[in-house]
């Protein structure tokens, strides 16, 4: 995995993050450790069978399933073989994406959900972009396919590390997309401030125990001027200013904070952020989030109430999802 940084580092010379090259190997090294999960030498084989197809060349990310490569280079026998390696990255959670013509169906629609985003953003072009809980590395793609100058996507998961690896091999080294697997808090800053233009934190702050330090380590991120693109669950206004489960939220153990967009707001402001608005609001559906052939657990059809889909199987307003876009002065 070390060779995916080798075209990293040049990439951060003469920026404010020219010094990460010299303190994120060690936190790398750490990340990367085989007893940190039980799964990952069994990734790696399957990222090793992954290097035995060329590099694809044809690739486009400015389409809705993400592709790469087409069936015409490969044999009926390595195509099979080929799906049946990608299988070993279950579950697929982001997406969807063609690798020569494999459609890997995911739980998500993630190209709803950016065609909810896109729309309301300044051009990303000849950025630098961070990409905070980046999953599998379907939004990162679809920021890298419109040139900006960097893509970083930063995410604990070592699955989804070795599925945004797959998609790298293919696409190869010429597109500025790169995966760290760090967390926000793990990120280093530069002593002489946020380096990103754009930053986005989608589907992560209702997982963090403490939503304004999230926020604060957001704005330190980016440069002064620089745009934050929050994507999170919201409660409707007429529930109240915010929500705390007793226990699950729609089965997940980690949800902490639901506010309303009114509070959420608010948040945001006293983190020292401007001109805050709501530019979407969205309630998830079963045909945006559902079980495919590559993932085939209980998804949110499951999760909520049998008898009224405006509910989740606790009894709380079921996923409604907001798109909050705002400026670091």
């Amino acid at each position: 995995m070390k060779q995916h940084y080798e075209t990293f580092w040049p990439r951060l010379a003469n920026t404010n993050l020219a010094f990460w090259q010299e303190q994120l190997p060690p936190l790398l090294e750490t990340a990367l450790a085989e007893d940190n999960n039980g799964n990952l030498s069994r990734w790696l084989d399957a990222l090793a069978q992954i290097d035995t197809y060329p590099v694809a060349g044809d690739f486009d990310l400015n389409v809705d399933c993400v592709r790469v490569g087409n069936a015409a280079s490969l044999s009926a026998q390595q195509q099979a073989k080929l799906k049946q390696t990608l299988h070993q990255f279950e579950p697929w959670r982001k997406g969807p994406f063609s690798i020569h013509n494999i459609v890997i169906d995911t739980e998500w629609r993630s190209d709803w959900k950016w065609q909810r985003v896109r729309p309301h953003l300044s051009s990303l072009e000849g950025k630098r972009l961070l990409d905070v809980g980046c999953g599998s590395g379907y939004h990162l793609w679809r920021m890298a396919g419109e040139n900006p100058k960097l893509a970083v996507g930063i995410d604990p998961s070592l699955l989804f590390m070795s599925q945004f690896l797959v998609l790298k091999h293919f696409i190869g080294e010429q597109v500025p997309a790169y995966f760290l697997p760090l967390t926000l808090e793990q990120l280093p800053v530069s002593p002489k401030g946020g380096a990103f233009d754009t930053v986005f934190s989608m589907g992560v702050l209702y997982h963090r125990r403490s939503p304004i330090e999230h926020l604060l380590e957001l704005r330190n991120q980016l440069k002064s001027g620089g745009e934050l693109v929050l994507e999170t669950l919201v409660v409707p206004e007429h529930f109240g200013n915010l929500l705390v489960p007793e226990d699950r939220y729609a089965q997940m153990r980690n949800v902490w904070f639901i506010p309303s967009v009114s509070e959420l707001a608010k948040w945001l402001r006293r983190s020292g952020f401007t001109e805050v608005r709501c530019v979407d609001l969205n309630q998830t559906s079963i045909q945006e989030q559902r079980s495919t052939e590559w993932m085939t657990w209980n998804s949110l059809q499951n999760f909520l109430d049998p008898q009224d889909p405006n509910l989740t199987i606790e009894g709380y307003p079921a996923p409604l999802r907001a798109v909050m876009v705002c400026k670091r002065p």
